[in-house]
């Protein structure tokens, strides 16, 4: 993704900033990157520019280079401060097929009253420990509105008058949806990794796929919701608009 976007910005002949040096790179930082594997609609870019230059009509142009599935959102002009510093957290959203709502939101209650969840991933350096409950703000299980589609309004499931996404003629198989905002940590916990920690805690069986998309990223507010990291960019532009993401 991060080799498309620099071949657009150099169609559009956008002026950006090289590194010095034996070998030269664009000065392109990704700022809380989305692990490999997983969908995304909030990721941040910062392009360091070597002159100033008006923005008004790099979006429509950006937008018309990139390829399909790739789009830019907005762009801002940067103010002071490091982006990453202000990505706090990230809001997921977990389809899992072969769990069945009941059963995911047995084991997200049993994972949030525990105390810690500790998984292993297989690095290059080999296994590591971290603890996914630690990074974990909040979860909740929601159903869609059309009983199972893959498109449809969401709400959230309870156990006791919430429809039953399995019980639908339309779907073969049971399908959980998780929703939840995880704290960046170091080393950073992935979508996998809180389902290795309802694994743990819960024995919860996921034979099927988990399809994993990001909804957000920025800071948490006092309530434990994600906030737009670039508001202070939005109010020195003198804009409106919803912050510069590039997903």
């Amino acid at each position: 993704m991060a080799r498309v976007f620099e071949r657009a910005l150099r169609r559009v002949g956008v002026p950006v900033a090289y590194s010095e040096g034996y070998s030269p790179r664009p000065r392109i930082s990704w700022a809380g990157a989305a692990p490999t594997g997983v969908a995304s609609e909030a990721e941040y870019a910062e392009v360091q520019l070597a002159r100033n230059i008006a923005v008004s009509d790099l979006h429509e142009e950006l937008r018309s280079t990139l390829p399909a599935g790739m789009d830019v959102a907005e762009i801002v002009p940067a103010e002071s401060g490091s982006l990453s510093e202000r990505l706090e957290a990230s809001s997921w959203r977990v389809e899992i097929e072969g769990v069945g709502p009941d059963e995911l939101e047995r084991a997200v209650r049993l994972l949030l009253a525990s105390g810690t969840a500790e998984v292993e991933r297989v690095t290059k350096n080999g296994r590591r420990t971290l603890d996914a409950r630690a990074a974990l703000v909040s979860a909740e299980v929601r159903v869609l509105a059309d009983h199972g589609a893959h498109e449809g309004t969401e709400s959230v499931y309870h156990s006791v008058d919430a429809p039953r996404v399995d019980d639908c003629p339309d779907r073969a198989q049971r399908y959980g949806i998780l929703v939840m905002v995880v704290r960046h940590t170091t080393p950073v916990v992935r979508p996998d990794d809180v389902l290795k920690a309802l694994r743990v805690v819960a024995d919860l069986p996921t034979p099927g796929v988990a399809r994993a998309t990001r909804l957000a990223q920025g800071r948490l507010d006092d309530g434990g919701a994600i906030a737009d990291p670039l508001a202070p960019d939005r109010a020195a532009a003198g804009t409106r608009q919803v912050g510069t993401t590039f997903g």
